[in-house]
């Protein structure tokens, strides 16, 4: 073998064998594709689920994404990691998988309309920036979605559910890091054309106005929605697999008690936004003044059995939103300035359950405080707590914009982590177990509905606050997106120099999450525990250590070089001496 190969060096066709060697290792390299994913979060390894959803495709699916253009340096990070991620998609089922990159300026080939134009039409939220050129500031609008094609279907793909005009590199690599499941999400309502009923629960006085306008949207966008009423309907059915309770102001009766926990057992979901106080914000626009007191809405007990309860005080946190108050003027002037009200905090998320994972603050209006109940085969998760600067005041209370005439006394701010939502899972006995009446069984039995004493496994999730699944209104803007303060929101869509007081909120993400992690396929809504840490350089080892690594970086393989080659001169020169 040896002198073969000596013989073909020999020879001048000794680069036709190279060539060749060559057109093998592609030919295997293409055949015999793998990668190795050494990252330590797994940054680009694929779950299960979306491996097993690729392969399984009944079609070809096209995917166009809106990221091409000139872009600041963190969109552009972002439409580098969404080509990555598709490529790995596309390696799974090459053959039925194709994407592509488009300019939203671009127009749509044969017609006059710009790609741009049709995706707000689809519910596409561009995001203004502004651009600094030698010109002068140019107005960019950018619009960090993707769009599925699927038969005959499409999908739209929110990339970035960050601040508007503030791009911050957490917020992109929380976008990078949801890549997955946005997508995967996507793609699992286009293939299963059937959707989830859930219900809206009345007859207890719930909202029904334009408070829950936000609220029906997101429902009626991916779901199959309707109102149903407790009162009048003898039990729960079981085609409806969640039912949502926003801020009931009437008690519930004991027969209505039962039904929810009946339905419960047979499997149901519930998602629960629960004021146990009344406290308005509406009365302090009459008076300076209110008193927050318990609503007695006879839902104590039953919350309390499945291992959670709503306590009637009110959490204050420093972290919190801002009103304006009057702190100057007259009566015909006032002079009005953004104070922060401790009785809208905002809650940052613990990133502990794909629920929670990569949202923004949550926020909340005179929110209750909440404790978890040792509850045999119950697992409780908190999902949203105070910040490490927060306190609780007891009911019945008096609130008071005079308040803020002082400033809080932080000393009194001394609690941390008080919990006001819970995720409960796991096997729930019956409050009405032993305690059923013949009449109440009678009236199950009579519509085929049997009194269940346990339910199997079974989740639902308790928040001590309705406001947070609601939405205020503006008279020349309509209904806000859930959870904005309207007395921000005109201000933050202007957006100030500092920016200092106009946060935007992610009730919608916290909401759709939980229903989500409720009703639907739970390896989808696991693909959100996927992490991307960003590693930041250490500046003072970069000021100290600078000199030491421009030497290595620039020095060292210049070098290397030139010792390279007087060590292959001095092997020349003796091989041929």
């Amino acid at each position: 073998m040896k002198n073969i190969f000596d013989k073909i060096l020999a020879t001048k066709f000794w680069w036709f064998f190279l060539l060749l060697l060559l057109i093998v290792i592609n030919f295997l390299g293409s055949s015999f594709h793998t990668r190795f994913d050494l990252t330590k979060e797994k940054r680009y390894t694929l779950s299960r689920a979306t491996i097993r959803t690729i392969k399984n495709l009944d079609d070809n699916i096209t995917i166009d994404v809106f990221l091409k253009g000139d872009f600041p340096a963190g969109f552009k990070k972002l439409a580098s990691s969404t080509d990555e991620f598709l490529r790995l998609l596309k390696d799974y089922n090459s053959a039925k998988v194709s994407y592509r990159f488009i300019s939203p300026k671009d127009e749509i080939p044969g017609t006059t309309i710009k790609y741009g134009d049709s995706l707000v039409g689809l519910g596409a939220t561009p995001i203004n920036l502004t651009v600094q050129l030698k010109e002068g500031q140019q107005q960019n609008y950018v619009f960090p979605v993707a769009l599925i094609h699927y038969r005959d279907k499409q999908q739209l793909v929110n990339l970035y559910s960050g601040s508007n005009r503030i791009i911050s590199q957490n917020e992109i690599n929380g976008a990078e890091a949801l890549l997955e499941y946005d997508f995967l999400s996507a793609l699992d309502k286009l293939k299963n054309s059937d959707k989830i009923v859930v219900a809206y629960a009345l007859g207890n006085g719930e909202p029904q106005d334009y408070r829950v306008y936000d609220l029906q949207q997101v429902l009626l966008k991916d779901y199959r929605f309707f109102m149903f009423d407790l009162t009048k309907q003898p039990a729960i059915p079981d085609e409806i697999k969640a039912l949502i309770i926003v801020k009931p102001s009437l008690q519930f009766s004991e027969d209505e008690k039962l039904k929810l926990d009946q339905y419960v057992m047979r499997g149901g979901k519930l998602l629960c936004y629960i004021d146990n106080l009344f406290a308005e914000s509406d009365s302090l626009a009459f008076k300076s003044q209110t008193i927050a007191y318990d609503r007695n809405l006879n839902l104590t007990d039953l919350f309390f059995h499945y291992g959670a309860r709503i306590n009637t005080d009110l959490v204050m946190d420093l972290q919190c939103e801002v009103i304006p108050f009057v702190v100057g003027g007259n009566s015909n002037n006032p002079q009005q300035e953004f104070l922060h009200w401790n009785y809208y905090p905002l809650f940052a998320s613990k990133n502990n359950h794909p629920i929670n994972k990569n949202i923004g603050l949550v926020g909340g209006r005179f929110v209750n405080s909440m404790d978890t109940i040792k509850t045999e085969g119950v697992n409780k998760t908190i999902l949203l707590s105070s910040s490490a600067n927060s306190r609780t005041i007891s009911t019945p209370a008096l609130i008071s914009l005079d308040e803020n005439r002082n400033a809080p006394q932080d000393e009194k701010f001394n609690k941390s982590d008080i919990p006001v939502a819970v995720l409960l899972e796991g096997k729930f006995s019956s409050l009405f177990k032993n305690r059923v009446s013949q009449q109440q069984n009678d009236s199950l039995n009579k519509y085929s509905t049997p009194f269940v004493p346990a339910s199997g496994e079974n989740r639902m999730i308790i928040v001590a606050d309705g406001d947070m699944a609601m939405n205020e209104a503006l008279p020349d803007y309509g209904p806000l997106p859930m959870g904005w303060n309207k007395y921000t929101y005109l201000a933050y869509q202007q957006q100030s120099d500092d920016g200092k007081y106009f946060i935007p909120v992610s009730n919608r993400d916290f909401f759709e999450n939980c229903l989500e992690y409720l009703v639907t396929n739970p390896e989808i809504i696991a693909t959100r525990n996927k992490n991307i840490v960003l590693r930041l350089l250490d500046s003072k080892k970069i000021k100290e250590q600078k000199a030491n690594w421009q030497l290595i970086n620039i020095a060292l393989p210049v070098f290397l070089i030139i010792l390279l080659g007087l060590i292959y001169r001095q092997i020349r020169k003796k091989q041929y001496q």
